[in-house]
């Protein structure tokens, strides 16, 4: 299972980021196993280096900060990350 991580304060592009992942996510076929765990907290979110939100972090790796990515890429990115 994939831990796919939310990082940003909960803002509208943060909001949309989570909805475009779980959207992209949950119409890959084959399905893609996947948690979405948000992360709002200042400290947390600099520990990993981003500074600029929304970021998306899967497996503990910053995949994408500062931009809301598309679908198809999101997929790929989860596809790459549970091989």
């Amino acid at each position: 299972m994939l831990t796919v991580k939310i990082l940003g304060s909960g803002c509208p592009n943060c909001r949309r980021l989570e909805a475009e992942t779980r959207a992209a996510l949950d119409a890959a076929q084959p399905g893609i196993a996947y948690e979405i765990v948000k992360v709002t907290d200042y400290i947390d979110i600099i520990s990993y280096g981003v500074m600029s939100t929304p970021a998306l972090v899967i497996n503990e790796k910053v995949i994408s900060a500062g931009r809301i990515p598309k679908a198809e890429q999101i997929v790929q990115w989860a596809r790459e990350m549970q091989a």
